[in-house]
């Protein structure tokens, strides 16, 4: 488990040193990363919405990194992930609601730490196409989004 955690965390780390604009929550120093500036953007134990997340599941590690673009206007279907996710909004703004109608806004540089195991769906209620890499951490093989039936 802390192997996986860990591999979660640089591929994270790597992202987000390589992305500009992203608003620091803290500046911290890393002794190893020399004249590198390492911008702390979240760190939780819990999502968005305060639940406490699962402990991950066994089995070999799979890590899956997806960039994905939503269109100004458009909601994204009903799902819910079986993994721990967490992700950085590059561009744009997005809207997630959950299935208790708890909501989280978000703009560019806004990281989330997603719902595990609740239904919720996205919309882009901008006018600007909004951008955001999220990061899986889960178990070869398994699905790490279940789209609700219509």
């Amino acid at each position: 488990m802390k192997k996986h955690t860990q591999l979660l965390l640089a591929a994270m780390s790597v992202l987000l040193l390589l992305q500009t604009g992203c608003v620091p929550r803290q500046k911290q120093q890393d002794p190893h990363a020399g004249a590198a500036v390492v911008r702390e953007l979240v760190k939780s134990t819990t999502s968005w919405d305060g639940n406490k997340l699962p402990s991950y599941p066994q089995g070999q590690p799979e890590i899956t990194i997806l960039r994905i673009a939503i269109p100004a206007g458009t909601r994204l279907k009903t799902h819910s992930h079986p993994v721990i996710n967490a992700g950085v909004l590059l561009s744009g703004q997005l809207t997630v609601v959950a299935e208790n109608g708890k909501t989280l806004h978000l703009k560019a540089g806004d990281p989330i730490v997603e719902l595990v195991d609740t239904s919720h769906y996205g919309v882009n209620e901008g006018s600007e196409p909004a951008e955001i890499i999220v990061f899986y951490a889960g178990t070869g093989g398994a699905p790490i989004t279940i789209s609700e039936p219509k």
